[in-house]
């Protein structure tokens, strides 16, 4: 087996931390990270120096503030969610319910942006957080939209099932599919939490590539969804025309 490089190591490291992960002693991230004690001492003081880690009071590690600001730079992250927000916020006042952004990151959706509604439905959601694409109403959308041979691959591995109600069959995962590229929306009931339902949207950057997505996730019983979609998709729309999207003019009849 190849010893892993300087710049693997490093990235072990940080790599060490997640959502369920997010303070860690030296112990903690050299077995996370599969390295000794001894390389983990160093290269935590190394990135400890430069700020992408921080320790407390207790000798505990967390994230550096040097890594949020590295990350704000991102055109998907801080500055896509600066864009999306005027409008993210409008979606929310209409219908006062759970209002999320989110881009593709491999085969996986990453959120960027989201807003707590009134209702008590079960969100299991956080900005950085990570799912499957084809568990979610933005996951749905954006892969709807992604090249055909992802789409092929995605669809030929493993689907984890959350609930009773996730797609775990590809033949129907791809027949959602066709159906989200048809109507422009996607609609995900209850597959990550079985009381809760989303209405997603794909947002689109100026050279018409979908970029993100928009949705509302609202509980799956009081669900109206003929009337979430016109919603949900003047808030695509709104956030695609600030990035610089112009939807092609049609064509006149006779032309």
């Amino acid at each position: 087996m190849t010893a892993p490089s300087a710049s693997g190591r490093l990235l072990a490291v940080l790599g060490a931390f997640d959502h369920e992960h997010t303070a860690l002693s030296l112990t903690d991230i050299s077995r996370r990270a599969g390295l000794s004690l001894t390389t983990a001492h160093r290269l935590v003081a190394a990135l400890s120096g430069w700020g992408a880690l921080e320790r407390d009071m207790n000798g505990v590690y967390h994230v550096g503030l040097r890594l949020w600001e590295l990350a704000a730079l991102a055109p998907r992250g801080l500055a896509l969610r600066q864009t999306a927000l005027p409008y993210l916020e409008d979606l929310y006042e209409t219908t006062h319910e759970n209002v999320q952004l989110a881009v593709r990151d491999g085969a996986e959706v990453v959120y960027t942006e989201w807003i707590s509604g009134r209702s008590s439905v079960g969100v299991r959601i956080q900005v950085g957080a990570r799912w499957p694409l084809h568990a979610t109403g933005v996951g749905l959308a954006l892969l709807a939209c992604a090249e055909a041979a992802f789409q092929d691959a995605y669809c030929a591995g493993p689907l984890a099932a959350y609930t009773p109600y996730t797609i775990t069959d590809p033949v129907r995962l791809r027949r959602v599919l066709a159906e989200v590229r048809r109507t422009g929306v996607a609609v995900s009931r209850r597959q990550v939490t079985e009381d809760a339902l989303s209405v997603a949207a794909p947002v689109r950057g100026a050279d018409g590539s979908v970029v993100a997505a928009v949705s509302l996730v609202v509980p799956e019983a009081e669900a109206r969804v003929p009337a979430l979609i016109p919603a949900v998709r003047l808030a695509a729309r709104g956030i695609s025309r600030a990035l610089g999207w112009r939807p092609a003019p049609r064509a006149e009849p006779g032309a």
